[in-house]
């Protein structure tokens, strides 16, 4: 009989630490008497019993650690279960939002998407704002710690390929992944400050230095302002790119060179290739403006900025790049599909996949040409074995093929075609804003309708999970074994 007890008994704990969390925007909240810190206690209330009884109630089932199938449930629950209470503020508070948008909102920011139902954010008390910024802080922490202890033991998407170099925590996930939290933690609240600092020196005013610094790091994009960077001085954007970029590197490189070992980072292949595509594509990008608009300063920092907004999952934009021109604006498209590192706050496809992908196919190439040779694909010095890449590829088809359905869904829905397609890659790649006038940079996704929002929310949840890890929930032989 399948036990659901370690399951809720995390469950419990992370959604009474969420209620904690949310003591934060109450205080803030407090000392700014804008009214709404009632709000926050009543959610963080009803949060902490919640999560304590669901706790107390599975506690005798924690003894044994978890199983293979455990875990996979329990990474797809954990991020269904997370906005249900993180949506209460804006469910209760100010906005009185109804539940599909609420939850849409909690959804976006947990899973680091951004994708907004709000406007008028100039408006929105501060406490709400700091929630949706402490909610996608939460959100990149969390899928950091997913992707390296999760995802590699179950065998997800070709994540096993970073097996090897991680921690072995099959059948202990509790305590292992506690430890490897702990380090983790430390790195990413680090950078967050540092970010913090740094925005506060580029003349953004203390609140906003420290909403937007938990946004860049988790490679979010919420952020306080409906016009979003454009509304932010010009030096904001380059402590942008700067940690955005710091984000979506591989967070294990960075335990390493604490502990030693400097030169980690710069010998990983994956973070070699991610910063070679991205300077390429910032360059095509940054000389297709100049050629348009002249050579000028702005339009490289327009360039580079939304360049690595977009590779990165962020989601930010201090221009609307839809009046860029046809060519931008496809370029845009493919480069949200690309993604950053393995390990890192980032989403979408991630640069790991494509090097095993040319890796196969240039193997195949030249077995072509001399069929009498062994050739095999290699990552990072290594041989590849047959289950990564079929995992990987196995991923590629997912990723398209559920592309597709839910571009079709939104379509039956209602939306336009330019809006179905771009509002799919932009959901399941965790990007944030899509295409079009009304869900791109200039606009949100506000005016969409409710079944539009639903499927959007299920297509966050499966693009930050990786596809894989949720679809064999549905399977006949996932329950039967």
């Amino acid at each position: 009989m399948f036990d659901f007890r370690p399951i809720g008994y995390v469950i419990g704990l992370l959604v009474a630490t969420l209620g904690g969390f949310m003591v934060l925007p109450m205080l803030l909240e407090l000392t700014y008497g804008q009214g709404q810190w009632e709000v926050f206690a009543e959610s963080a209330i009803i949060s902490v019993l919640c999560g304590g009884m669901l706790a107390l109630a599975c506690s005798n089932g924690v003894g044994q650690g978890m199983n293979i199938r455990q875990t996979f449930l329990l990474t797809t629950a954990v991020w269904i279960a997370l906005p249900l209470f993180g949506a209460l503020p804006f469910i209760i508070g100010e906005t009185e939002a109804s539940f599909t948008d609420a939850f849409f909102e909690a959804v976006s920011g947990l899973t680091t998407t951004g994708s907004t139902v709000f406007s008028g954010l100039e408006q929105m008390s501060r406490g709400l704002l700091l929630w949706r910024g402490i909610l996608q802080w939460l959100g990149g922490i969390g899928i950091i710690v997913v992707a390296m202890v999760f995802l590699p033991e179950l065998r997800v998407g070709g994540m096993q390929i970073f097996k090897s170099e991680g921690f072995d925590t099959f059948g202990k996930i509790l305590p292992r992944a506690t430890e490897i939290a702990s380090r983790i933690f430390v790195i990413y609240f680090s950078i967050t400050a540092l970010a913090g600092f740094f925005y506060l020196a580029a003349g953004l005013n203390t609140f906003d230095s420290i909403v937007h610094a938990m946004t860049t790091v988790a490679t979010g994009g919420l952020a306080n302002y409906d016009a979003s960077f454009a509304a932010l001085p010009p030096a904001a954007d380059f402590v942008a790119i700067v940690f955005m970029l710091l984000a979506a590197l591989p967070f294990v490189r960075y335990v390493q060179i604490v502990s030693g070992s400097p030169n980690a980072i710069f010998q990983d292949s994956q973070v070699r290739g991610f910063l070679f595509t991205l300077v390429t594509l910032a360059a095509i990008m940054v000389i297709y403006l100049w050629i348009d608009n002249g050579v000028t300063f702005d339009a490289f920092r327009r360039a580079l900025f939304n360049v690595t907004s977009i590779m990165t999952g962020t989601g930010y934009a201090n221009d609307d790049y839809m009046t860029w021109g046809p060519f931008a604006v496809t370029m845009f498209f493919f480069i949200g599909l690309i993604g950053g590192c393995a390990g890192s706050t980032t989403c979408s496809i991630k640069i790991f996949r494509y090097q095993l992908l040319f890796a196969s196919v240039r193997a195949q190439v030249r077995k072509i040409h001399s069929p009498h040779g062994v050739f095999t694909p290699r990552y990072d010095g290594r041989t590849v074995s047959d289950d990564v890449l079929s995992s990987v590829m196995s991923f590629f088809v997912f990723f398209v093929v559920t592309l597709g359905v839910v571009a079709v869904a939104l379509g039956m829905a209602g939306l336009d075609f330019i809006t179905s397609v771009s509002g799919a890659a932009a959901s399941l790649a965790n990007i944030g804003p899509g295409l079009g006038s009304e869900i791109g940079p200039a606009g949100n996704y506000a005016g969409l309708n409710d079944t539009a929002k639903w499927i959007l929310v299920v297509s966050m949840l499966l693009g930050r999970l990786e596809l894989l890890a949720v679809f064999v929930l549905f399977t006949s032989r996932f329950w039967r074994a």
